[in-house]
């Protein structure tokens, strides 16, 4: 039994570090705006990637994403402009793992329970948010938003792998169906 227990909280604290934070996507746009006059879009500045890698690969994904629903990369004055923002701040997790001893069985600390086996471990991690604005080039107004949060990783291929997800997510309903009231 005791080789049991040491075994299952070896277990809980190998699994707490890798606890899925899963990648979480908004979109959100102007209902009066005319998407499906949009044919063409352009850059404008916004604001960079902490890695100055990661600016190119993030407007190689979003150029991907627009040409896909169609739109062209405008030679001249496009429909829509589009910024990027990218924030990354530091987060913090506290994970508590490992098991109590209450109950028949359990015998650390005193017969029938008290005392068990837990630890408290905190966390540190980088979260990565990525905003995609479309503004309208005529109205100069903000016409849809996406936003993707996720972690960071260390590793340039899998933060790429990150950010090509969250944009296919935003572009999934694109043109936004905007339902009639």
């Amino acid at each position: 039994m005791k080789k049991w227990m040491t075994t299952m909280a070896l277990a809980a604290l190998l699994l707490a570090p890798t606890a899925a934070r899963a990648q979480k996507v908004n979109v959100d746009f102007d209902e009066q705006a005319p998407f499906a006059t949009y044919k063409t879009f352009g850059w404008t500045a916004g604001t960079p990637s902490p890695n100055p890698l990661g600016e190119p690969r993030i407007h190689a994904a979003v150029e991907a994403a627009l040409m896909k629903e169609g739109l062209t990369l405008a030679t001249g004055t496009p429909d829509v402009v589009i910024a990027t923002h990218v924030m990354a701040k530091e987060q913090k997790e506290i994970v508590t793992s490992g098991y109590g001893g209450y109950g028949p069985g359990w015998h650390y600390g005193g017969y029938y329970g008290g005392g068990g086996l837990s630890t408290t471990q905190v966390y540190t991690y980088t979260e990565g948010t990525l905003v995609v604005d479309m503004y309208d080039a005529k109205t100069k107004q903000v016409a849809w938003r996406g936003v993707g949060v996720d972690t960071v990783s260390d590793k340039g291929d899998k933060n790429q792998k990150k950010v090509v997800k969250a944009v296919d997510k935003m572009f999934k309903e694109y043109p936004p169906v905007i339902k009639k009231k």
